[in-house]
């Protein structure tokens, strides 16, 4: 009788959904139904270059991260983000700037590649 209760629904099974079912039965939903094959093919907007008149990456002699152009072209690309620019001055205690840089430091106390490392220097970790 209880095994009755727990009868696979097929009523809600969707025909011709565009997305792939996980091994879990969910809808893996990354933005558009489009193939990995298509994915794979597709150049990036934004060019991760660290040199020349329209870089968007700081070198690593430099303090590594994002320049401010760089944030201005991801924010464009990706619309609602809330991505800003390194907190590198000072900061009173307590302030937002001092929060976010608190934040950071505690979240790429791993890095130990030489960008990491030097993105750190930068935020004053």
């Amino acid at each position: 009788m209880q095994n009755s209760m727990f009868k696979e629904n097929r009523d809600f099974e969707q025909l011709g959904n565009p997305f792939s079912v996980t091994s879990c039965g969910r809808r893996r939903n990354d933005g558009s139904p489009i193939s990995p094959l298509e994915k794979r093919k597709r150049k990036p907007d934004v060019r991760k270059t660290t040199k020349g008149k329209n870089r968007n990456f700081r070198t690593t002699k430099e303090g590594a991260g994002m320049t401010s152009k760089g944030v201005k072209a991801y924010r464009r690309k990706n619309p609602g983000s809330k991505l800003k620019t390194a907190v590198t001055g000072k900061v009173k205690a307590g302030s937002k700037a001092a929060k976010r840089r608190k934040s950071f430091c505690a979240r790429s106390k791993g890095w130990t590649g030489e960008r990491g490392k030097a993105a750190r220097r930068r935020w004053k970790c």
